[in-house]
């Protein structure tokens, strides 16, 4: 039977930044289906040039209010590569203390109140807050808890105060990391009852797969480590690099009905986040995040988008309990005062993190005075953005049979999952929209 249908999402809700949703079907056919990035370009490379390494930091954490964090680490990262420092081991351990927060908050906050409504079947987590309650609390606790830990070390999780080249301007206290030890400790069976929630309400999740590239941090050569600090670039297709060849991986390009770029690596398109993460990491799990996927049902390789919100919990408890293991090696080693002074110099570096969304890339040139020569930013948004619209066109002819209302949903869903952050993806100027 041939139908035609024109839908139009003028924004996507629960999503950061505004993104709109086509989908148009003439005679039965899918003739046009995308996630169009209609947010207005922001500058932030271009802000970057001529700026000293001191306040380049600082700049980039502007970014975005969810990811301040990861962007000031992979800015720090960037500049210490390019200007020839090695932070310290109590350095390192602390930024991964930092990252570890942002990314319970980040993850906390798409599970409970970005997702979890479309499985419970409301348009908001405000019905929650009547019918379920406690959930609801649970979802506030959990994510200040995130915010809790990334302020004991840098000042505040927005906009960090703290973070800085090399070091610290001022460092925690062992009372204060035992004391956010204590309460990351106390919050893990709120994160253990959350996995049995989202299990019994997972039959809500849509049955789609697709095939894709996954890119995440890999573990460098003898590590075991779930890398969200340090590793290599791993690609699923069985190739790795290092961060200063990122663009071999991103290779970024324009489409003309949207202000973000996109990338692609061996295939079409390529993912990035917590479910390329697990698939390409997942035996280095800590064993209870390891029970917690069985749970889950989650065996890597998992070829479902929709299964990004499960792969996030999953991360969750691995970045619990890793964290209470870094601040204990802390503690015992104690917390020492360190020299942070450095020299400017000319010279060129990159630096990659795993933020929320994925693998996120800085990268400078430095004059001999220390200024920014030129600076590129590739975020993961901008990364997963082409596997969205691919996922699109493989999901939309196959939900033909259902209501406009039920199509809008799915695909609404679909970009849910990613949890985009559009408004730090938008990099670019001349865009033409249809």
């Amino acid at each position: 039977m041939s139908k035609n249908i024109d839908i139009h999402v003028h924004h996507v809700t629960r999503v950061e930044g505004h993104g709109d949703v086509l989908l148009n079907v003439k005679d039965g056919r899918v003739e046009h289906v995308a996630l169009n990035i209609v947010e207005a370009p922001r500058f932030f490379e271009g802000m970057l040039r001529g700026r000293a390494h001191y306040e380049v930091r600082e700049i980039v954490s502007r970014i975005c209010g969810i990811c301040a964090c990861g962007h000031a680490l992979a800015s720090v990262r960037a500049s210490e590569a390019a200007l020839g420092i090695e932070p310290s081991e109590q350095v390192v351990d602390l930024r991964k203390i930092v990252l570890a927060g942002e990314n319970l908050s980040s993850h906390f906050l798409h599970i409970f109140f970005l997702v979890a409504p479309d499985l419970f079947g409301v348009k908001s987590v405000l019905p929650l807050a009547t019918t379920h309650r406690d959930i609801v609390v649970r979802a506030l606790k959990l994510k200040k808890l995130g915010n809790d830990v990334s302020d004991v070390i840098v000042g505040r999780h927005v906009h960090p105060i703290t973070l800085d080249i090399k070091g610290f301007t001022v460092l925690p206290s062992v009372s204060a990391l035992a004391d956010v030890q204590k309460q990351i400790i106390e919050m893990i069976p709120e994160v253990v009852d959350t996995v049995d929630l989202i299990a019994s309400v997972a039959g809500g999740i849509p049955d789609f797969t697709r095939e894709t590239e996954y890119i995440s941090l890999g573990p460098v050569s003898g590590s075991t480590e779930y890398p969200f600090y340090d590793g290599v670039i791993k690609s699923s297709e069985g190739i790795t690099y290092y961060p200063a060849e990122y663009r071999k991986v991103t290779n970024e390009f324009i489409i003309p009905d949207s202000t973000a770029k996109h990338c692609k690596h061996l295939r079409d398109s390529y993912m990035v986040g917590a479910l390329a993460r697990f698939n390409n990491n997942s035996d280095l799990l800590h064993p209870e995040a390891k029970k917690a996927a069985e749970k889950l049902g989650m065996i890597a390789p998992v070829h479902n988008p929709y299964m990004i919100t499960l792969a996030q919990l999953i991360e969750t408890i691995h970045i619990m309990h890793d964290t209470v293991e870094i601040i204990d090696k802390i503690i015992r080693r104690g917390i020492k005062d360190e020299d942070y002074t450095y020299q400017p110099r000319a010279g060129t570096g990159s630096g990659a993190v795993e933020v929320p969304r994925g693998i996120l890339f800085h990268h400078y040139t430095y004059d001999s005075k220390g200024r920014i020569e030129y600076a590129d930013c590739v975020i993961p948004t901008t990364q997963n953005l082409e596997n969205i619209d691919q996922d699109f066109r493989k999901l939309a002819p196959t939900i033909l049979d259902k209501s406009e209302e039920e199509i809008s949903l799915l695909l609404q869903m679909l970009v849910r999952a990613y949890d985009p952050c559009i408004s730090c993806s938008t990099h670019q100027l001349n865009v033409r929209f249809k």
